[in-house]
């Protein structure tokens, strides 16, 4: 049987998903009118570069009046032609990452109360602004990054120590350009759309305490240096809190979250005909806890009808996490794909895509993959076993074995992981 339209449909419908959050299209309505004063507009993400483009062209004042920097993920870049735009390395910083952070607080400094500072901000940031408090140095946090990133925390888990080890993260951005007005503009990637964690939150106030940092790392088993454990304990990088009068003339505006994508896909599956039913857009969790989960619905739907007869399409977001235990490649999309291929068990109707929609699933060059009602019958005939290969955390090399990896190059944008399990009808030739 060929599943050539079931695959078109279900990286259609991601398209669609990656298509809702394109800051061409979602940014221009929240732009501030100009100020009386300069235009300075900084910042960070996956998705900085295509919001600095979107700025110049849609300024409403004199584009040869704006300046500033924004920094993003090597490869993510493109042409403009009055903000500069930096690269550095993600998802672990580096010494260019270092350099723009610096960069970006020395820019909205010594400006007055005329002058209007626009941030934009995007997932990714906060690996982007690498701006270490003196206790820890940048191979120190590059060490801490990698570790977060690996013992299964949450992205707020790992967003609360970024903050209290940062001179820019947690509310310190906004600090440094008082008493200019400060707009934010964000594309949420995170579950809950909380601005305080979108790129470690830097220009709005932080609840987390240096206490709650210290519970994270002690908790997940996290070696700390000395000096950068003694600035914790000590409180001396508590982050500004709600209520500090330097935040008096900011204001925060989220222009696309996974939600938005969530209803452009489920749009798109109406008029294929596809019944579609949104689980959820903050949804959060072990990658193959999550897979089990939604496996398990999705069999119910063709077996049983419930909650959705096919045709149908179950469309969820949110960041699973995955604890690495194995040496294999892939990021969650994978890990949850692999996952979902045990949960199906090769279910015939079943079809599924997940994918992270700034085009880079963990590390690797492919935003995600596809799975087939085949994927198992493929895998053996290829001599891969997928129990043993999600043991050692290698979606990458399943995926990439089957030829069913998507791959989309950067999309310049990020609301997330997205995932569409389609269930056929039951009288599906």
């Amino acid at each position: 049987m060929s599943y050539l339209h079931q695959r078109a449909l279900l990286r259609d419908l991601f398209d669609a998903a990656v298509g809702a959050a394109d800051p061409a299209h979602c940014l221009a309505p929240w732009l501030p009118d100009p100020p009386k004063g300069r235009t300075v507009v900084v910042g960070a993400g996956k998705g900085a570069a295509a919001m600095a483009r979107a700025v110049e062209t849609h300024w409403r004042g004199d584009v040869g009046q704006l300046s500033g920097i924004v920094v993003t993920r090597y490869g993510h870049g493109v042409p403009t032609s009055r903000i500069e735009v930096v690269e550095a390395a993600h998802p672990t910083p580096d010494a260019a990452g270092q350099k723009a952070a610096q960069r970006l607080l020395q820019a909205v400094q010594g400006l007055g109360a005329d002058d209007l500072v626009l941030v934009l901000l995007s997932g990714g940031g906060s690996a982007l602004l690498a701006a270490p408090i003196d206790a820890i140095t940048l191979d120190e946090k590059r060490a801490l990054t990698k570790a977060l990133l690996a013992c299964g925390a949450n992205i707020a888990e790992i967003n609360c120590v970024r903050k209290h080890l940062s001179t820019i993260k947690g509310g310190r951005l906004a600090l440094a350009a008082a008493p200019a007005r400060v707009v934010t503009l964000a594309i949420s990637d995170v579950p809950g759309d909380d601005l305080s964690t979108i790129a470690s939150g830097p220009t709005v106030p932080d609840s987390t305490t240096c206490a709650d940092a210290l519970e994270v790392v002690d908790r997940y088993g996290i070696a700390l240096p000395a000096a950068a454990r003694a600035a914790l304990e000590s409180g001396a990088t508590e982050s500004p809190k709600p209520g500090d009068p330097g935040f008096a003339r900011c204001e925060s505006h989220i222009v696309a979250t996974a939600q938005g994508s969530l209803a452009a896909a489920a749009e798109l599956a109406r008029r294929q005909g596809l019944t579609p039913l949104v689980l959820g857009d903050a949804i959060e969790g072990e990658a193959r806890e999550v897979a089990r989960v939604l496996g398990g619905i999705a069999v119910s739907c063709a077996d049983h009808g419930v909650p959705l007869r096919g045709p149908c399409v179950l469309l969820s977001g949110g960041e699973t996490t995955v604890t690495v235990k194995g040496r294999g490649r892939g990021g969650r999309n994978l890990e949850f794909l692999l996952g979902l291929a045990l949960a199906l068990n090769g279910h015939p109707r079943v079809h599924a895509i997940a994918a992270d929609t700034d085009g880079i699933d963990g590390s690797e060059d492919n935003a995600g993959a596809l799975l087939l009602p085949d994927t198992p019958t493929r895998a053996a005939a290829a001599g891969i076993d997928l129990r043993a290969r999600l043991a050692d955390n290698d979606g990458h090399g399943v995926f990439s074995a089957l030829g069913d990896l998507v791959v989309t190059g950067p999309t310049r944008t990020n609301v997330n992981d997205f995932r569409a399990i389609l269930i056929e009808a039951e009288d599906q030739p």
